[in-house]
């Protein structure tokens, strides 16, 4: 009988993880998760005791654990769809927007008793 042990980890805003831990838990490269960041999908995370006083960023980036979704759902996209950069940008935006809508519609949903 064969038993497999698998890890799981709590995607969460609290905890982080490097760069190139993103990198190879999506399948993406580095550049491609750095143009994530330059369109806006992903934001480093900030750590303010550890910040250089000139803002440099010395050491290495880290994320938060909770864009490990999002740069996994960046790259099936890639992958499935055959999206260039921009396009897995504009997807990602997008499907984000949807999201927030939707929440906001079953707040205000909740509000006035209805159910979907």
């Amino acid at each position: 009988m064969n038993m497999q042990s698998t890890d799981s980890i709590w995607l969460n805003d609290t905890n982080v993880c490097r760069i190139e831990q993103l990198a190879e838990l999506s399948g993406l490269s580095i550049e491609e998760i750095e143009d994530l960041v330059e369109s806006g999908v992903l934001e480093p995370a900030r750590d303010d005791a550890k910040a250089a006083p000139t803002g440099d960023s010395a050491g290495p980036r880290a994320f938060q654990l909770r864009y490990v979704a999002t740069v996994r759902t960046a790259r099936r996209l890639r992958d499935d769809f055959q999206l260039d950069r921009h396009g897995v940008a504009l997807a990602l935006t997008l499907l984000r927007r949807i999201s927030e809508l939707e929440a906001e519609m079953n707040a205000i949903q909740a509000k006035l008793g209805h159910s979907a």
